[in-house]
């Protein structure tokens, strides 16, 4: 640590990641390291070079160098520790397994060694055993989660002491994430504009649930309905092929990844994201939620905590095809439910949801973290 950091001085943070994908963990970092910076402090990632996070770091005004941390090998503790030996930094937020793992061991090689904040973004389990007790009871100074029940499950996993341990949610950028015309965004888009449309916005890995949704659109009463699936990932040629088999044809639209997903949730007459496992708060719900889209989800990880069933959005169990069907078929069939639930979705966005409530939070776990380094 460079000192004691008084309620004034600007802090010196490094951010490090290790994950090579991109979705709503690596956006949440590029956007909390950006509104850190804009409140004056020096605010650095460290990523792969080819990771995703790392190109788009200058897109979202941070500073980023290439750092080769995306293996648990000794070149990444070799390149941390060295990083650490030659910048004062007074806090280092980690965000993955690996680059906690490696930025925990590169400290006990340092003097006078940073802060260590670490971030669960998900809520994959903890392992439990003593390595990881050490990791989270003696070797980070501060562990936040996306959500309260985040918060409880490490704490649960890893015997984290309960007040070092901070739910900060997600923030997202409500003056991007409005309504707008549907109309409009659709004839922007290629899309029909008179067929009822349900979209997801999210990467294509096994527990977003893609494939539940799909055959439920399969079996849909509504059989004029439309899938669109904005994203793309690792589960893109198994889902395409389940789509077929399905014999779902032109009624799904694989759009791949989008710069701006604003258009699309805009199109959308209802949001679904049907999870069944590793969620924390997800982005793409608060940013659909915030343009005013009525969502179908479940009750993995956080959501539960931003989606109030029946009031802000509909909640239906994981892995259920049937019911995930029912509550589709149920809110194509009742516009007036479907505006009701969109109508208080936007109100709980821009009372919850806002980028700068997440960024001056962060701020104040740094700075707590920094004076008792």
């Amino acid at each position: 640590m460079t000192g004691e950091a008084s309620e004034s001085r600007p802090l010196a943070i490094l951010h490090t990641e290790s994950s090579l994908g991109w979705g709503g963990q690596e956006i949440r970092v590029l956007t909390e390291a950006r509104g850190v910076a804009k409140h004056g402090h020096e605010v650095l990632l460290a990523a792969p070079a080819e990771s995703r996070i790392f190109a788009e770091a200058p897109a979202f005004g941070v500073r980023a160098i290439p750092l080769p941390v995306g293996r648990k090998r000794p070149r990444g503790l070799i390149a941390i520790r060295r990083l650490l030996g030659e910048r004062k930094f007074d806090v280092v937020n980690t965000h993955s397994s690996t680059d906690t793992w490696l930025t925990a061991l590169a400290c006990r090689a340092v003097e006078r060694p940073p802060a260590i904040v670490r971030t669960r973004h998900i809520s994959a389990p903890a392992p439990r055993n003593a390595a990881t007790r050490w990791l989270y009871t003696k070797a980070t100074r501060r562990i936040v989660t996306t959500g309260e029940r985040l918060r409880e499950q490490v704490i649960a996993e890893t015997h984290a002491d309960p007040q070092r341990v901070t739910s900060v949610p997600t923030g997202i950028d409500l003056a991007r994430y409005a309504p707008g015309d549907r109309a409009a965004a659709r004839a922007s888009l290629g899309l029909p504009l008179d067929a009822p449309i349900i979209g997801i916005v999210a990467t294509l890995r096994s527990w977003k649930g893609h494939r539940y949704l799909l055959h439920a659109v399969a079996t849909l009463e509504a059989r004029a309905a439309q899938l669109v699936i904005v994203g793309d990932g690792p589960q893109r040629e198994a889902l395409e092929s389940l789509a077929n088999e399905l014999g779902l044809g032109e009624r799904v639209r694989f759009a791949g990844n989008q710069a701006d997903v604003v258009p699309w949730m805009r199109a959308f007459d209802l949001f679904c994201l049907p999870s069944h496992a590793n969620e924390g708060v997800p982005q793409a719900l608060m940013q659909s939620m915030a343009c005013g889209v009525p969502v179908v989800t479940t009750p993995i990880g956080s959501i539960a905590e931003i989606v109030s069933d029946g009031e802000s959005g509909i909640l239906v169990a994981p892995s259920d095809v049937e019911k995930l069907r029912a509550a589709l078929d149920a809110l194509l069939a009742d516009p007036a439910r479907r505006e009701s639930l969109a109508a208080r979705a936007r109100a709980q966005a821009l009372e919850r949801f806002g980028e700068a409530r997440m960024v001056e939070r962060m701020i104040e776990v740094f700075r707590d973290a920094a004076r008792h380094g």
